[in-house]
């Protein structure tokens, strides 16, 4: 298959499995279980994988459309840190390990740096050339989110340059392929699996272009107030944002193949050429061994359920 190509519908194997790239290594995320493998200085892997307790099981009604987005999205930045935790130890020598305080401070960081760039920057921006020139209005808020998606466009380019984050994104491009492979009934094999593109209609790039798109639409219904409550608006529609944005790709992976849903969906395709890298052998097989641990646990448990 080309990798130019969005993914073709999956076979009667069709799951919902996700992942994150890590430092040195591929996460692997089922509906109960998560797995990690991180390759470890020594060229050996290092496996682990753990149960999600998750808070809809006792709350059902939280798995309702719209307030499950929100809900993912906080259960996957717990596991996504505790899992670049993992892998940001395992990758390192003994003596240059960080601790658990220094990977939280540092996610928490990244969240703030994210919000204030790529949220209340734009919205700053704008204000400030409202006053400038006197227009407002609907026009004034599309300039705002173009540049905020070209701003985020431009972050991606940048940083995926630099050595360490290119390698973070080929181990990207790892996950997108086992996890295409088996959907479509191949076996886990690095030949098998190097077929298929490093592109995935259900990454979480397509998320975030998808957020960027929706607040556009999103900020507009609250116009162009006075820049305190500006900025407040911003911040208090995230949650919004990120559950209509969920809901768009929960559907773009049920109907791949409709007309509509590969134009939604194209905007994240091209941007993984940015956050998606070709990945070699070693890295291939890094994803495999974490996908390969997620489906044990859950043959597992479907076993002691039996």
């Amino acid at each position: 298959m080309a990798e130019a190509e969005l993914p073709r519908p999956a076979s009667a194997r069709t799951h919902l499995y996700g992942g994150q790239a890590v430092v040195e290594g591929v996460m692997m995320r089922g509906a109960g279980f998560w797995a990690i493998a991180v390759r470890k200085p020594d060229a050996s892997i290092h496996i682990e994988s753990h149960e999600i307790d998750s808070i809809v099981l006792r709350v059902p009604i939280l798995g309702k459309p719209f307030l499950r987005g929100i809900i993912v999205l906080g259960q996957s930045l717990a596991i996504g840190m505790r899992a670049l935790m993992i892998s940001a130890n395992q990758s390192l020598d003994e003596e240059e390990r960080l601790t658990p305080r220094q990977v939280i401070l540092s996610v928490v960081l990244a969240l703030a740096l994210f919000v204030g760039i790529f949220i209340i920057g734009p919205a700053t921006l704008f204000a400030w050339f409202e006053n400038r020139t006197g227009s407002a209005g609907i026009l004034t808020l599309v300039g705002e989110g173009l540049f905020r998606v070209a701003l985020f466009v431009a972050y991606l380019f940048l940083i995926g340059r630099t050595k360490d984050i290119h390698r973070v994104f080929e181990y990207h491009g790892a996950e997108h392929k086992t996890i295409a492979a088996y959907e479509h009934g191949e076996e886990l094999d690095t030949e098998a699996i190097d077929r298929y593109p490093k592109e995935h209609v259900r990454c979480g790039t397509n998320f975030l272009i998808i957020v960027m798109i929706i607040t556009i639409f999103v900020f507009t219904l609250f116009g162009t107030p006075a820049l305190l409550w500006r900025i407040l608006s911003r911040v208090i529609a995230i949650p919004i944002i990120a559950a209509i944005s969920y809901e768009a790709l929960r559907l773009g992976a049920k109907h791949p193949g409709s007309l509509g849903m590969r134009i939604l969906m194209t905007p994240g395709i091209w941007l993984q050429k940015i956050t998606t890298q070709q990945p070699d052998a070693s890295q291939i097989e890094v994803a495999v061994t974490s996908f390969r641990e997620l489906l044990r646990r859950e043959a597992e448990a479907t076993a002691v359920d039996r």
